[in-house]
């Protein structure tokens, strides 16, 4: 088997450069990398993880827990993360929390008993064990999707905040999307606009919310708590949201979703009462997916950059490990308004 001094000896470099390369830890001269690269290759060289992991106390791989990763949404995340993770030699970890606090710290305690170097996380509803848990420990780690208050660490006694440790955070912009569908059904004449919500306690519910309740404002409106109802940003609890909405006395005309699940729990309440969309009820939804263009009608939606929030993710995660002591930072993407038809616009293209 090949060592490190072989590779140095083949490439005509000392075995520091060598190491330069492999851990990216110095500037080291490009034609310099490839003659190290290719005496890797042409040697068969690899390194010896285990190893170096005793050596820098880092193992170079990062948990990641986000629930529904069948949901194309997180799936794209994940896909974000990944790349990332792999462009920096970093191994990835997955687990599932299913969005239950219990379950939750338990797969994150499974992760840092693997000793992740750091991890990234898409928390739950009731998150503060969670905090408690990474900061006690030390855990270097991204809140990613939904935002947490208080995110500079909770003590496990008193939930008072932990002095000197931080946490990053990264999401897309909530409010103002939902505020320019809520708007855009009003301009289309629609004034009663109803809200399949998510997941009480989330931060992406409540700024979705705050978006709907801002658009119905600027509109000249009156918010109608009725017109809005908790779909638990799942495909059964949004059936059921949307069939409750459908049964009022004064129905809406149009509807807003609030993710990608809940938009097939909605088409599938209007289906069952024999209507269609656009013609007997308008519907745009938040979170674009692959598909959406082939239903009938195609979806209105607003498209989160999804896999940017995977790879930025795993960027303020190593800032983070690189400079522990710096400032937490929360960083918002952009969303995209994706124009189609179910929204009741005939013959719109897949963007605005």
């Amino acid at each position: 088997m090949a060592t490190m001094a072989d590779v140095a000896r083949h490439a005509g470099v000392s075995v520091a450069t060598v190491s330069h390369v492999l851990n990216d830890t110095r500037p080291v001269l490009p034609h310099t990398r490839q003659a190290v690269l290719d005496a890797i290759d042409t040697l068969g060289y690899t390194t010896n993880s285990l190893a170096r992991s005793l050596v820098t106390a880092r193992t170079r791989s990062i948990g990641l827990a986000v629930s529904a990763i069948s949901n194309p949404y997180f799936t794209e995340i994940l896909q974000g993360v990944e790349a990332g993770a792999l462009e920096h030699g970093y191994s990835l970890l997955i687990a599932d929390p299913h969005d239950d606090p219990e379950h939750e710290r338990k797969v994150v305690r499974l992760l840092h008993e693997r000793r992740v170097d750091g991890m990234i996380v898409a928390p739950s509803s009731q998150p503060r064990e969670l905090i408690g848990y990474l900061g006690r420990h030390g855990v270097p780690t991204v809140f990613l999707d939904r935002l947490v208050d208080g995110v500079d660490g909770v003590d496990g006694v008193d939930q008072g905040p932990v002095p000197g440790f931080a946490f990053d955070q990264v999401c897309a912009e909530n409010a103002e999307p939902v505020t320019h569908l809520v708007t855009h059904l009003a301009e289309l004449g629609h004034r009663r606009i109803g809200l399949v919500a998510g997941l009480p306690g989330l931060s992406t519910t409540s700024e979705r919310i705050t978006g709907y309740r801002h658009g119905l404002a600027y509109a000249g409106l009156a918010y109608d708590e009725r017109l809005v109802v908790p779909g638990n940003s799942e495909a059964t609890g949004a059936e059921r949201a949307t069939d409750a909405l459908l049964s009022l006395p004064a129905p809406p005309t149009a509807l807003v979703t609030a993710n990608n699940a809940m938009t097939i729990g909605a088409l599938r309440a209007v289906r069952a009462r024999g209507l269609t969309v656009p013609a007997d009820l308008a519907l745009c939804c938040f979170d674009d997916f692959s598909w959406a263009d082939l239903f009938s009608p195609r979806l209105t939606a607003i498209s989160q950059p999804s896999k940017e929030i995977g790879a930025q993710a795993v960027r303020l995660l190593l800032e983070r490990l690189d400079s522990p002591g710096r400032a937490a930072r929360t960083v918002r993407l952009p969303s995209a308004f994706v124009h189609r038809t179910s929204c009741g616009c005939p013959g719109k293209g897949t963007d605005s």
